[in-house]
């Protein structure tokens, strides 16, 4: 009975919603600031930040380093 009555309340609760949400509109200004985000959002793993650059080369920039202090370390060795 409890599972009954909690989904009928979800339902109901959903049913709702929906229908306030058919009668809400946004102004532009939100529109464009959602759509920036989203563009912001899903591009966010292919770039550092603005100036900086892909996180691609970045990381062979960082192993260029690396591996150029390895040999460095090592000449110095021998």
């Amino acid at each position: 009975m409890k599972v009954w009555l909690s989904c009928f309340l979800v339902l109901f609760a959903l049913a709702e919603l929906y229908q306030w949400a058919q009668h809400l509109t946004l102004p532009l200004p939100i529109y464009i600031l959602g759509g920036a985000f989203l563009a912001i959002a899903s591009n966010a793993n292919k770039r550092l930040g603005f100036f900086l650059p892909l996180k691609d080369e970045a990381m062979a920039i960082m192993n260029g380093i690396n591996s150029q202090a390895i040999e460095q370390s090592t000449k110095k060795l021998d």
